[in-house]
């Protein structure tokens, strides 16, 4: 198949792109590099540098994957425009295209939806995503699916920069030798999901036409933030709660379990205690 993805140099992107090269597909990339990496590059994919919403016409594809989007919480706080153009407006165009072509399409949601739409502007952004994709569904005849991401750690993810996350953070933190934070009192829970569980998903609903879904792509099992310090074995600094964030997130849902038949096999225990610091 050929195959297109959205934000292929990027965390989860690249995770993606490895494998469905190891499946013998056809992948090409589009990705602004705002937090994608050239450094992620693999060979045989072909990587687009391109803004999505300036893309007059995207590359034939018999399935798309758009995992492009700016992310995180506190750093939309900053420029609410930028998420809403590079998220909801790139969203619309893809979308769009989709419908008029006929070719599927899996959207990265995001679990922070949970926590209520209008918590921060990064959230709206990728609800918006979301409600365009419904309306295209209802009117337009889209085949699509909705695949929502709990706190995805694993190979790849960012270390440096404002679109870390707390894992990639502590281990550049501990790799550098540079104390830990935590913001609030460290109870706030988190699902932290592996990006190979969350791949082996993204393929599934691919392989098995699985479209017209709302998946939610958690291992189903949470920690506090506190704990995770723990199995890092370290004493972080303790400073104000940021706004915005969720006090906690858990996956409750067994639709993907049932339609796809996925569970997820790796966890956020093992992984810390395996890594080389």
């Amino acid at each position: 198949m050929k195959i297109l993805v959205t934000g292929g140099a990027g965390f989860v992107g690249t995770n993606l792109i490895k494998k469905l090269l190891e499946l013998n597909h056809t992948v090409i990339s589009i990705d602004n590099y705002s937090t994608g990496l050239k450094s992620n590059h693999l060979f045989g994919a072909k990587y687009m540098e391109h803004s999505l919403e300036n893309l007059n016409e995207f590359p034939p594809a018999d399935i798309v994957f758009h995992l492009a989007a700016v992310a995180r919480i506190q750093p939309s706080f900053e420029d609410p425009q930028k998420y809403f153009i590079s998220n909801a407006n790139a969203t619309f165009k893809i979308t769009e295209w989709c419908s008029k072509k006929n070719i599927p399409l899996v959207y990265a949601g995001s679990s922070s939806k949970h926590s209520g739409r209008f918590s921060n502007p990064y959230t709206f952004s990728k609800d918006i995503g979301e409600d365009i994709i419904k309306l295209f569904q209802q009117h337009f005849s889209l085949k699509a699916s909705i695949a929502r991401f709990y706190n995805v750690y694993g190979p790849y993810q960012l270390k440096e920069g404002g679109y870390t996350t707390l894992i990639g953070r502590w281990i550049n933190n501990i790799e550098q030798e540079v104390q830990c934070e935590i913001y609030g009192d460290g109870e706030q829970r988190r699902d932290f999901t592996h990006v190979d569980d969350i791949v082996d998903a993204l393929i599934k609903i691919m392989n098995k036409k699985a479209f017209g879904y709302d998946f939610e792509l958690g291992r189903g099992e949470n920690f506090s933030v506190n704990e995770i310090a723990e199995m890092f074995n370290i004493k972080p600094k303790f400073c104000e709660a940021k706004k915005g964030e969720a006090r906690n997130t858990l996956n409750s849902s067994t639709l993907a379990n049932r339609v796809l038949g996925w569970k997820p096999e790796k966890n956020i225990v093992d992984y810390i205690n395996n890594l080389s610091l």
